[in-house]
């Protein structure tokens, strides 16, 4: 356990797509995908145009949107009943994570945050004047749950929970949420949960929500993905399930920051899910993924274990370099190999080296495919 007041900074994930660039290299670093989105959603888009969807939504989102996730929730497997009033449609995931720390914290609290995370965890807890108290996953990504609690303290108001995590593809399952209610149920912490690549779980397995536990969904912020789902980031709509207390909340801090979304999009989006396939779309990204680790199996490069969901592998490089730490590894694979990647240290605090790094297999099958044959061959 650490406690650390410091930024992450993301320079690091763009320098590595411009060094790919640079170097005319298989760019595998970022979760961006290179391929185009459906046809239909660019027809509802025009749409959206065409029926003058250019003023400020309501606060809470277009309202046709909120029935249709509503109804893409309770549809699921692992089906999610909501009302109304527990649906806000938000411009982001990083703003859902900003706002709803904002609703919660008080100057001087502590938030854990499960490491390898993301990069903006840490920052947004500084910036709402709060601590960050990191915990490291053990060696094969999963959580010593006895350590894990000891970084529990009488200062602790929230936990950010990541699944299906960036980077390393693990889901957390229904005995999870259940072992982290059990720490937390007699103290008043809040759970962060960021499960944006919820429609990316493979093998058969399926999203098991955090707003599923019926006990933990009174103190869940659940943050969800359109730019994830339908492969838009830039269109900039997102989601977020709370319940009415902590909507309430919620809404009252994001009036004053954002109000609503991206109109003409919330439109187009409402309409696609309407139509929206999420076990194609799973299969395709399924697909992607066995291409990369069945390639990947014929170089020195080891991917321990398939990714149960996301769309990231991170793989052992020690059986190419000893010596290189996995920053160097990095840089020398995009520059060298022509095979871009991310080092997992990227993806900690203070960490200078790891033994992984990341892939992202968001992209064009046949890119997947040159980029491996070329490692094949040069590795």
């Amino acid at each position: 356990m650490e406690k650390i007041y410091g930024f992450t900074h993301y320079s690091f994930f763009t320098e590595m797509s411009e060094l790919a660039a640079k170097n005319n290299s298989y760019d595998l670093s970022l979760g961006l995908p290179d391929f185009d989105i459906d046809q239909r959603l660019k027809l509802f888009l025009i749409e959206a145009a065409a029926h003058q969807h250019h003023q400020y939504e309501p606060l809470a989102g277009n309202p046709l949107l909120i029935r249709n996730i509503i109804r893409f929730n309770t549809d699921r497997v692992n089906s999610i009943q909501l009302k109304e009033n527990e649906v806000t449609v938000i411009p982001c995931a990083t703003f859902a994570l900003h706002t709803a720390l904002k609703s919660v914290l008080n100057q001087g609290d502590e938030v854990i945050i499960i490491q390898p995370s993301y990069y903006t965890y840490g920052p947004s807890v500084v910036l709402n004047g709060g601590t960050p108290v990191y915990y490291d996953l053990d060696n094969d990504f999963s959580i010593n749950w006895e350590i894990f609690q000891k970084c529990i303290s009488e200062k602790t108001k929230a936990i950010i929970v990541n699944s299906p995590q960036n980077p390393t593809g693990t889901v957390w399952k229904q005995d999870d949420w259940n072992k982290l209610y059990e720490l937390i149920k007699h103290q008043e912490i809040y759970l962060i949960s960021e499960e944006i690549y919820d429609t990316y779980c493979y093998d058969g397995l399926e999203h098991y929500s955090s707003f599923l536990h019926p006990e933990l969904k009174k103190r869940t912020f659940c943050i969800f993905s359109f730019g994830k789902m339908f492969h838009t980031s830039g269109w900039k709509v997102s989601y977020l399930l709370a319940s009415e207390e902590l909507t309430a909340k919620f809404r009252c801090h994001q009036q004053y920051i954002s109000y609503s979304a991206n109109a003409p999009a919330q439109y187009a989006l409402a309409k696609y899910l309407e139509v929206f396939d999420s076990s194609e779309n799973k299969q395709i990204m399924q697909r992607k993924r066995d291409i990369f680790n069945d390639m990947i199996a014929s170089t020195p490069l080891v991917a321990a274990r398939k990714a149960e969901g996301s769309v990231f592998q991170i793989v052992n490089f020690r059986n190419v370099s000893k010596t290189m730490t996995d920053v160097e590894f990095s840089k020398w694979l995009t520059v060298e190999k022509k095979t871009a990647c991310l080092p997992l240290s990227a993806f900690y605090n203070s960490r200078q080296n790891s033994d992984y790094v990341r892939f992202s297999f968001a992209k064009k099958d046949e890119v997947i495919i040159q980029a491996l044959e070329h490692l094949q061959k040069n590795l």
